[in-house]
């Protein structure tokens, strides 16, 4: 029997039931960890991640584990299915906290510097502190009713030109998006934000694991792709899955573009991309064999 690491006790219920749910499947059947990575194309690390709840497999790396397994692999996509939503839930949390945290702060200002001074008699030119005090809390302000309607532009879902039919984000839309990561108010782990991220690993980043999710999918062939998504990062990266030697998994915006090309790992990822909105985006997959294709344009939103 496999012995493992305790599940950690921030987990989101649904993903530790999922975890669960796996190692079972493996230790009922008898098959090692190795064995399992070797089977399923993705790497030993990878598997400690997902069975540790830290990191939530691809769809297709869970119907290799049905099969090395030999699980029905009805009940295990209907769960991963649930876990998936439980991610996105979790980074829908984090985005209110961070908004609720700017907002305390703000209104700890003004209480910090007391009330405005009395407008009724004839005006006069506030004194050095008091004018430092309205600069300072105007500029809280601003920050704050920055973040937040840059953040409500990101996450609503299908109200968005980019997220309805893939148009560009407006210019108020793309500097809105970037101030929460301007502010560097990202969690603890997540080294990059917005432009920063571009070019960078999503995973050495801490952009994955709950703060990612798969904004779109596609078959190319017996080979899967993925657009992943991560809005505490503001970037999009592609993730191919069952790849072989020579293929390459590219993702773009139209304007820039990140690309990799498989080597012996039959599972592999692009460097990040930043983008307003995942909506903006594709990633695309060419074949050894000359096979060739993208998500769908303008999904993801």
């Amino acid at each position: 029997m496999a012995r493992w690491r305790a599940l950690g006790d921030d987990l989101d219920p649904q993903v530790r039931e999922f975890a669960a749910l796996m190692r079972r499947r493996i230790e009922r059947s008898g098959v090692s960890i190795a064995t399992l990575a070797d089977a399923t194309g993705y790497s030993r690390s990878s598997w400690e991640r997902y069975l540790n709840g830290r990191l939530l497999p691809p769809k297709y790396a869970v119907l290799a584990l049905a099969q090395v397994t030999g699980t029905e692999p009805g009940h295990l996509t209907t769960m991963w299915e649930l876990t998936e939503r439980a991610w996105t839930r979790a980074e829908g949390r984090h985005d209110t906290t961070i908004q609720s945290h700017l907002v305390a702060e703000a209104r700890a200002a003004l209480g910090e510097f007391g009330p405005p001074p009395d407008l009724g008699g004839p005006e006069r030119a506030p004194s050095g502190r008091g004018r430092r005090a309205l600069l300072f809390v105007t500029g809280v302000l601003v920050v704050v009713l920055a973040v937040v309607g840059g953040t409500l532009l990101l996450g609503g879902r299908g109200s968005s030109p980019s997220a309805a039919g893939g148009a560009s984000s407006s210019p108020s839309s793309s500097s809105s998006s970037s101030s929460l990561q301007a502010q560097g108010d990202l969690p603890s782990g997540v080294k990059c934000g917005g432009a920063r991220c571009t070019g960078q690993d999503p995973e050495a980043m801490g952009c994955g694991g709950k703060y990612a999710r798969t904004a779109a999918a596609t078959w190319v062939g017996g080979t899967y792709v993925e657009m992943r998504y991560s809005r505490t990062c503001g970037a999009v990266w592609a993730r191919i899955s069952a790849a072989a030697s020579g293929d390459t998994v590219t993702v773009t915006d139209g304007s820039a573009s990140e690309r990799t090309v498989i080597g012996q790992d039959a599972a592999a990822y692009t460097p990040m991309l930043a983008v307003s909105a995942p909506g903006r985006a594709k990633a695309c997959a060419t074949l050894a064999t000359g096979a060739r294709g993208c998500t769908p344009p303008g999904t993801g939103g």
